[in-house]
């Protein structure tokens, strides 16, 4: 495209697909690592290797409407973390969008552990979404001929965090419970969230609901140990059911039968009560615990990385790595 100074600009016309195919490989042969190594489209009907050719449909309703639901799998050591739980959340957050699958539960499965393996990766993240699908520009997909499912493997490294981090108070509103406690591709609000703490040198934020009780972050589950050394995780009922957080509040009664934690429980925290706690932490799928040190500039306990979170971490960490078959699922890869 040649880029005059006003009415004088001429579009470049691609005469053939051939010709813009040429274009993108030209893109991508100058990326240096290759971060998408496989995706599945639904509408393709298949598994593809090209970056080039990882596409969606511009009238695909998930990107002009925003009607569509999605979730994360971690590929660690070739085994995907959890993958039956958010599979399962996945498919509730599809019912409650009203989007009909293409596909059964068993052939999502399927399709996702084949992606995995066509990818040959063996630690990154699995995303993956289901749209009410292409076929025009409407309000709704009622016209369309058919659901679309589409899934990528990223390859991303990521480690057990270890070092703090600083949160604000979003002021931001948060999501209506109905459109929080389903993992919807509208993430506006999350977006600016998480821009209004990068800009004030944090690295999230916390929302907190209109009765003045913690809610969550932008993208991830928050927890807290009190002074009375109890574990509490905010209620399901207004924010996002994390599979993380909810394996941790699963994993964590170990440290009760060592006495080091007194109790485990889910409960409302108002601000005051939060700010005042002994250890504070994010709980996410790509995290998987990030321990929280500073709050709006007030120390959280004595401003350190907490023993305590530590433990929890290791056990959520150790879990990821060598847990039981049951939350990793084994990757088909062939040699």
């Amino acid at each position: 495209m040649e880029v005059g100074n006003g009415s004088d600009l001429e579009v470049h016309v691609f005469q053939s697909s051939s010709e813009l195919l040429a274009k993108l490989h030209e893109k991508w042969g100058s990326v240096k690592k290759q971060p998408y190594p496989a995706m599945y489209s639904s509408i393709f009907g298949g598994i593809i290797l090209d970056p080039a050719l990882m596409v969606i449909p511009i009238d695909d309703h998930m990107v002009h409407r925003g009607h569509g639901v999605f979730d994360t799998a971690i590929l660690l050591n070739g085994h995907l973390y959890e993958l039956d739980a958010h599979l399962d959340r996945f498919l509730q957050s599809a019912s409650k969008a009203k989007i009909s699958s293409p596909f059964p539960r068993s052939t999502l499965r399927s399709i996702l552990l084949q992606l995995a393996a066509a990818s040959k990766h063996k630690k990154g993240t699995l995303r993956y979404w289901l749209s009410s699908g292409p076929g025009n520009f409407l309000l709704t997909s009622a016209e369309c001929p058919t659901s679309a499912f589409y899934a990528v493997v990223i390859d991303e490294d990521f480690s057990q965090c270890k070092e703090g981090v600083k949160v604000i108070t979003s002021t931001i509103p948060m999501k209506s419970p109905l459109f929080a406690t389903m993992k919807n591709v509208n993430y506006l609000p999350n977006v600016l969230s998480k821009m209004e703490a990068e800009e004030k040198g944090a690295f999230a934020s916390i929302w907190v609901d209109e009765e003045g009780y913690i809610a969550e972050g932008p993208n991830v589950n928050v927890a807290f140990i009190t002074r009375e050394k109890e574990l509490v995780v905010p209620f399901f009922d207004k924010i996002l059911s994390g599979c993380t957080v909810k394996r941790l509040i699963e994993l964590a009664p170990k440290l009760v039968a060592r006495g080091r934690l007194n109790g485990v429980k889910f409960g409302n925290l108002r601000v005051e009560e939060a700010k005042d706690v002994a250890e504070m932490m994010f709980v996410g799928s790509t995290l998987p615990l990030l321990p929280i040190i500073m709050w709006d500039e007030q120390p959280i306990g004595d401003g350190r990385v907490g023993e305590l979170t530590m433990e929890l971490s290791d056990l959520l960490w150790d879990d990821m790595v060598a847990g039981p078959e049951t939350h990793r699922t084994p990757v088909p890869y062939k040699d």
